[in-house]
């Protein structure tokens, strides 16, 4: 079935073909302190050491859209694949 757009809906059970979204949050001293992901985003288990979570992330394929600074001390990275 075709929609206004002549363009196929998605189906269920089809493969994820939009962006996945990680926001990772870590303090001034390089520790990891939490991690929120988009559904079905690839990832690795977070570290505790803050720059080792971004090399894995950064392998994997994510790029750095944006470094935000939430609280004194505390950093926020939004990455995108």
């Amino acid at each position: 079935m075709k929609n206004a757009r002549n363009q196929q809906q998605p189906m269920i059970g089809q493969a994820w073909t939009g962006k996945h979204v990680i926001l990772l949050h870590c303090n001034e001293r390089n520790q990891f302190k939490q991690l929120y992901s988009s559904y079905h985003a690839p990832i690795e288990p977070p570290r505790q050491n803050c720059a080792e979570t971004l090399s894995q992330l950064f392998s994997i394929g994510y790029k750095v859209k944006q470094v935000t600074n939430l609280t004194k001390g505390q950093l926020q990275y939004l990455l995108v694949l």
